[in-house]
Order: C-alpha cells, then sequence, then structure tokens
C-alpha cells in the first residue's frame, strides 16, 4: 500500500548537495568542492594535494547512507568522500575530482563497496588517475554475510562493515604507513568483518511514495543498504531471537565467511538504519554482547553502537562483527576527527555493573520492615478499608485521569497515581495498620520504590515527613509550627505535586476519624495544602489538587469546631472536595503545562489532578463511614 510521507525536503533533486552544505556548515575541518551538482565531493579542509604528506584514504558511494559517507571525512579516518546521487554509484569525473584534489606523493587508497556500479566508477576513475601519474589502489569491501555464496560475479555486498574499514585504513594512514602497507591493513580488516542486516520497514526515497512491501507484522532477514528485498521475509520476533539469527549467520561455519572461532576475540559494531531510535539500538546491542560470549564463546573487546552507514529512513539495524588483534584495535582506537566516529568507545572496557551503594543505615534495627499484626484493632481496620478504597478508586479512574491529562498535560496522570495505588494495594498485607503512624511510613516507602526516580524521591521525603508528625503528635502534643518544620522539607514543582500530594494528604489526614488524631489530622491536612502553595506556587484557584483539597480542609475544620463527629465531617469534608475539582473547570489555568493550554479546551474537563484528590478522598470518607455504620 503506497501513502505520502511528511518530510523535511524543498526539491528532491537538490538532497544530496544541501546535506552537504548544512555538513560543512555544522563541521568546520570539512569542505567541498565547488562542482555542484555534478561534482559532489566532501574533503578535508587541512589537506591539499599539493602538501599533504601521507596517504589519502577515499571512499564513497550513492548517497542515502548519511553519516556515511562524509561523516567520516576527517584527520583519522577519510580524506575524502565522494557523494552519488540517492543511491546511485558517483560518476567518474566526480570521483577523480576527489582523487586530484587530495592525493599527494604518497598516493591514496580508494575504499570501495561491493555494488557493480561503484567498482565499475571507482575502477574506471583509479584507471585514469594512474595514467595521470598518481599512485593509486583499491580495496573492495563485501562483507555481507545474509546470502549464500553467490553464483557468477556479484560476490558479496558492501555493508556496514566498511566503516570499520575506514578507521583502520585512516589510523594506518595517519601514523604514516606507505601505500601498500595501508592497502595491505585495509584488505585485512575487509577480510575479516561480516555483517547482517534486519529491517522493519522499507526507506523512503526522496520525491516518492513509500511502499511497504512488508505489510504488519513482518520484518526482513538479510536486506541490502538500498531498500532491496533481503534473503527472506519473517514474522516480527523479540529482539534475543532476531539477534540469535543474525549471530548465526554471520559466524556460520558452513558458510565460513568470516573466519572466527571461538575463543578469540571481536569487535562489535550495532548500526541503526535511519529510522531506528537509540534505545532500540542499545537494546539490540545489550542482547548482542552476552550471545557473543556465552554462546558463541567470544570475547569482545569493543563495542559501537549507533546510526553509521543507514538506508534512509528504514527502521532496522544491522550487526558487523569483526575479529580483533592488537594491530585492529590500535588502529580501531586511534584517535580522529571525523565528525560520526564514536570516540567514546575506545580503550578497556570496565565491569557493566557493580553493585549499587547501601547505606549504613539500611541495616539498622529500627529501619527493618514493619510487619502486618496478626489481629487488627478498630483503628487497624479503618485503616485497611480506607487505603483499599482510596487506592481501587484511583485504579478505576486511570483512564479518565490519562483522558483528562492527554488535553492539559502529558497525559500520565492516570498511569502515574495507578503505579502507586497498585503498589499500596500490594503492600498493604504487610503494613503495621495497628500503629497509624509507621503504616504511613510503610506506605511512603511503597510510593518510592513503585515510582522510581524523582518521583520516588518525592514520595518517600513526603511520606516520611507525614509518618514524622503523626509519631510525634502520638507521643506529645504537636503544635502548628512544629508540624510545619516536619512537612516543608523539599521544593518540587506544582507539576509534581498534584501527582504525589493526594497521597500524602490523604495519610496525614485519616487520623481525624479515631479520637486519638482528630486535632492533629485536620492540622496536618492544613499544614500539607500550606506546603504545596508554598513550594509550588499554587493557591486556591489556580486549577490545581489544591482547589479540591483546600475546600475539604476548610469544611473539616469548621465541622469539627462545631463538635460534629469526626466520621460526619469527613463525608461533608469530601464533599466539598468533590465540588472544588469540578469548579476547576471553570477556572484559567496559572500552574503547571495546563498554563499552556487555551482557556477553550479547559473549560470543557476539570483538572486531573483536582479529580484524583477528590476521587480517593471522597472514596475514603465512605468506606470510613460504611465501617462506622457497620
Amino acid at each position: 500500500m503506497a501513502f505520502p510521507t511528511k518530510k523535511l525536503i524543498d526539491d528532491p533533486n537538490d538532497v544530496v548537495t544541501e546535506f552537504i552544505e548544512g555538513l560543512v556548515e555544522t563541521y568546520p575541518g570539512l569542505q567541498y568542492l565547488d562542482g555542484f551538482p555534478q561534482v559532489k565531493v566532501v574533503l578535508r579542509a587541512d589537506v591539499s594535494a599539493a602538501t599533504y604528506d601521507k596517504v589519502a584514504i577515499i571512499s564513497g558511494g550513492g548517497s542515502g547512507h548519511e553519516p556515511a559517507h562524509a561523516g567520516f571525512v576527517g584527520e583519522g579516518m577519510l580524506t575524502a568522500a565522494i557523494c552519488g546521487d540517492i543511491f546511485s554509484s558517483p560518476p567518474v569525473d566526480s570521483i577523480l575530482a576527489g582523487i586530484r584534489a587530495v592525493t599527494g606523493p604518497k598516493g591514496c587508497l580508494l575504499v570501495v563497496k561491493n555494488y557493480t556500479g561503484d567498482r565499475l566508477n571507482f575502477g574506471l576513475a583509479a584507471e585514469i588517475a594512474k595514467s595521470e601519474g598518481y599512485k593509486v589502489e583499491t580495496v573492495i569491501v563485501g562483507d555481507d554475510c545474509a546470502l549464500p555464496p553467490p553464483r557468477g560475479i556479484a560476490g558479496r555486498r558492501g555493508l556496514a562493515g566498511t566503516i570499520l574499514v575506514h578507521k583502520v585504513a585512516g589510523a594506518a594512514a595517519a601514523g604514516g604507513l606507505s601505500l601498500a602497507d595501508v592497502a595491505a591493513e585495509a584488505k585485512h580488516a575487509s577480510e575479516i568483518v561480516g555483517t547482517m542486516g534486519v529491517a522493519l520497514t522499507v526507506c523512503t526515497i526522496p520525491g516518492q511514495v513509500a511502499s511497504d512491501r512488508l505489510g504488519p507484522g513482518k520484518m526482513e532477514l538479510g536486506l541490502g543498504i538500498h531498500g532491496e528485498p533481503g534473503a527472506a521475509v519473517a514474522d516480527i520476533q523479540p529482539v534475543n531471537v532476531v539477534v540469535s539469527h543474525v549471530l548465526q549467520q554471520i559466524l556460520s561455519t558452513e558458510t565460513n565467511y568470516v573466519p572466527i572461532t571461538r575463543g578469540e576475540r571481536v569487535v562489535l559494531m550495532v548500526n541503526g538504519l535511519g529510522g531506528t531510535p537509540t534505545m532500540e539500538l542499545m537494546i539490540t546491542a545489550g542482547k548482542t554482547v552476552p550471545k557473543l560470549q556465552l554462546e558463541h564463546g567470544l570475547a569482545v573487546d569493543r563495542v559501537y553502537t549507533g546510526s553509521f552507514m543507514t538506508s534512509l529512513d528504514m527502521a532496522g539495524f544491522s550487526i558487523s562483527i569483526m575479529k580483533a588483534d592488537p594491530v585492529i584495535l590500535q588502529r580501531l582506537d586511534a584517535p580522529t576527527k571525523a565528525p560520526y566516529w564514536p570516540v567514546a568507545a575506545d580503550g578497556n572496557h570496565p565491569p557493566a555493573k557493580i553493585p549499587v551503594p547501601i547505606p549504613a543505615s539500611r541495616t539498622a534495627k529500627t529501619d527493618e520492615p514493619r510487619s502486618r499484626p496478626q489481629q487488627l484493632n478498630e483503628q487497624g481496620q479503618i485503616l485497611e478499608v480506607a487505603i483499599e478504597a482510596a487506592a481501587n478508586a484511583i485504579i478505576n479512574l486511570k483512564d479518565n485521569l490519562n483522558e483528562w491529562d492527554g488535553k492539559v498535560g502529558d497525559g500520565d496522570c492516570g498511569s502515574t497515581m495507578y503505579r502507586g495505588a497498585k503498589a499500596i494495594l500490594e503492600d498493604i498485607k504487610d503494613y503495621p495498620l495497628n500503629d497509624a503512624s509507621e503504616t504511613v511510613g510503610e506506605i511512603g516507602s511503597s510510593i518510592g520504590r513503585s515510582m522510581g526516580g524523582t518521583s520516588g524521591i518525592i514520595y518517600t521525603i513526603f511520606f516520611k515527613a507525614a509518618h514524622s508528625v503523626l509519631k510525634a503528635s502520638s507521643h506529645s502534643g504537636v503544635t502548628s509550627k512544629q508540624c510545619e518544620n516536619i512537612i516543608l522539607v523539599t521544593q518540587h514543582s506544582t507539576r509534581t505535586l498534584q501527582y504525589i500530594s493526594p497521597f500524602i494528604l490523604f495519610l496525614v489526614d485519616f487520623p481525624p476519624f479515631t479520637s486519638r488524631f482528630v486535632d492533629s489530622g485536620a492540622e496536618a491536612l492544613a499544614t500539607s495544602i500550606a506546603a504545596v502553595s508554598k513550594y509550588g506556587g499554587a493557591s486556591a484557584g489556580y486549577r490545581t489538587l489544591l482547589d479540591a483539597l483546600i475546600p475539604a480542609s476548610s469544611v473539616l475544620e469548621e465541622k469539627l469546631n462545631s463538635g460534629d463527629d469526626p466520621c460526619t465531617a469527613f463525608v461533608l469534608s469530601s464533599e466539598a472536595a468533590l465540588a472544588g475539582a469540578q469548579s476547576t473547570v471553570d477556572m484559567q489555568a496559572q500552574a503547571g503545562r495546563s498554563t499552556y493550554i487555551s482557556g477553550e479546551i479547559l473549560s470543557t474537563i476539570p483538572d486531573p489532578g483536582a479529580m484524583a484528590a477528590a476521587t480517593w478522598y471522597r472514596a475514603a470518607a465512605l468506606a470510613v463511614k460504611a465501617k462506622y455504620q457497620s
């Protein structure tokens, strides 16, 4: 099925020349020959044929494989790159122009991928250059391991392994070796590297419509870099399975494409084909290394992961394996100014992982996890039903919260709250429910563990602070100022507090439903609201969770002061929370990501954080009411 694609291209006929112009503006060490559009050659700005005293390394081919080949021009790698049109071999005149521009008395080496057009055009250019008096040697790279041994003269295709050959040749030339010696090292490198590619989509040629010949749920094994069909089409498999298949092909003893056997050392290149995110390439690399080590008995000395030789916007990857020896590693580790060579990948590899440092306090007896009492007292039973009701209410509201947040935020409010609620329900079996303050501390640990990263830290800080407030109030009278000093321990954005405060305030506020904690719970709720307002910068009317919690706090305090029983006060305050959350529909956001959303959109939905707060608060209140009535 054909479909149009969106591209940042003005004229498909100008993509190569405009790419080159942008490249040399970005990297001052590069220049191009003023021969557009026929001659498209990128070369080192510090090299002139009249003065260059080292072997020049020249490569190239059809464009569309960026950063290859122009992105690897630089001291220690290529001296010049000859750029053809998209997937078309460069013409002889362009190749000759490149040879003449950078080749000095020591001559030049042409590194050519094994495609008929490249071999013919570079070959003719080499013969003409020799007739003009230049010293020229040629190395053909055919590292493809996907197809069966060819019949006829076509041979194996040149793929991403060519980049490793460029690096070896460039480092040898930079070391001052003769043309014969540089060519010998490049030829040796080309003979000990194998590559196989896997594609999830075909590429889009500029100016043409894309056609997904693979169809949904299919991948192609053993394709070339010009979008040509591969060895086979198969159902998409897990990365682990695909990597195993690719390695078996490259290291097959039947085809013997690369002379690599168990116990030897290798270099690995995981290459993106243009449309593959870095995350997926790193996942592939992470699967490949242990398979090379454990399944094939190979020591992996270097790993290069990124996009080196692409096929426009094709989704997929290729794996290249090169046999390593001291000279190869020396050449790969040698310095280079080529802009796209991964300079951080050289040197010995330390252990991939080390133990997580554990604070000494983790082993202290006071920090050991609490356990659930065999028999719950009245307070423990109330805590249990309230916590479960609040958590389940958030779980049930997940999709609505995400839908609302998708319109006024980043769409993850429900998912964030869901993770915390699920963690609470999983861990409640171990909570010391008869001890309210310690239960708060344990819930803080649950949320911190389940959220991870910054959110986990924030949850832990606030829950431990709430635990301290309740623990202090259970032993001695705690003043409003003391409570504030305990809770106001950190500064975070209103957006983050919008997600975490509901759980914090629920736990801090729950004690009003046992007479022992009525005063401290109401005071803690008010103090927590003040903390959110102080550090987040929001207040009533800003369209945040405070628009649910401030009315709840006011009604709770009012009803308790007027002598209402705690259960009634809790239920009435939950009604105020819900009304406050619903009123955010009429508010213009003044905090968080919603400030960037138009009032027209905001007027159609309530604030997700406020609705989340009102929902768990209301659920807890009704659960407590039902528990008392029973």
